[in-house]
């Protein structure tokens, strides 16, 4: 099954099917527009490569044969970390109602891929009934009951918290011991805990192995060795790193990249 050429270009003018199809292959580094905001819901399923999506609430992480909802009027920002290959499933708003109010990565099941596969065969003007359109109910039950994945980096909103754990992203090498986190937001270190967690839901030694985690994802999408990635983290070394990685993800980080041989 292959996708109408008609999806390689973004839909121009107004459409009433539920969902709109949209494909395309993306080189490293590009990015979609700066931030912005759709009235659709969006879903990216990464068939090839990997992304990474800047929202409010935070950064998510969608690597191969995963994929990222993004409810409609949410803001964001989407980096390419390697040569990607996306399907991109818009949600009409008012078809997004019962859908999920939170942005997430999804585990994409054998039943999705093929839905959305199948579903991007077809022309634009033949979605709005007949069997495209069965198929798009279809995959709408489908987005109501797939699991999350733990590719999420919640951060936090309040002004120094924010620039303190900013720093650490750029730098998770070099991560401030809890009391020299706390000094730098000018509170007490039960005071920072409280607060930490209240506005990511982790305490800050997880939120901090949750950085270390996702840019060690970045790092392997990219090609860079476990090895490398173990080194550059400041991890013991490598076998230190794939056990983390494997607690974190029940998988070894070559597992988690199909294809890749990374360890």
């Amino acid at each position: 099954m292959s996708i109408h050429p008609e999806l390689a270009e973004f839909p121009k003018g107004a459409l009433n099917s539920p969902l709109i199809g949209y494909a395309k292959s993306v080189p490293t580094g590009i990015g979609i527009n700066g931030w912005h905001a759709h009235d659709a819901a969006q879903l990216f399923h990464v068939v090839k490569g990997s992304i990474a999506i800047d929202t409010e609430l935070g950064t998510f992480f969608a690597p191969p044969e995963r994929a990222f909802w993004l409810p409609p009027r949410v803001s964001h920002q989407t980096r390419y970390l390697t040569d990607t290959e996306i399907r991109f499933v818009y949600v009409q708003y008012e078809h997004a109602r019962d859908l999920p109010q939170t942005p997430q990565v999804i585990q994409v099941t054998n039943l999705l891929r093929a839905l959305i596969l199948e579903f991007m065969s077809y022309p634009r003007a033949k979605t709005e009934e007949g069997p495209a359109a069965r198929i798009a109910a279809v995959i709408l039950d489908q987005l109501k009951m797939l699991p999350a994945a733990p590719l999420q980096l919640p951060m936090p909103q309040e002004a120094r918290l924010r620039g303190l754990c900013e720093g650490i992203v750029r730098c998770p090498a070099h991560i401030p011991a809890l009391s020299e986190a706390a000094e730098r937001c000018a509170t007490s270190v039960r005071s920072f805990e409280r607060r930490i967690k209240a506005e990511t839901g982790l305490s800050y030694r997880t939120w901090c192995r949750q950085v270390k985690l996702f840019r060690a994802l970045e790092l392997l999408a990219s090609g860079r060795s476990v090895s490398d990635v173990s080194h550059k983290l400041g991890y013991e070394g490598p076998s230190a790193f794939v056990a983390t990685f494997k607690k974190a993800f029940g998988v070894t980080p070559g597992r988690y990249f199909e294809g890749n041989e990374l360890d």
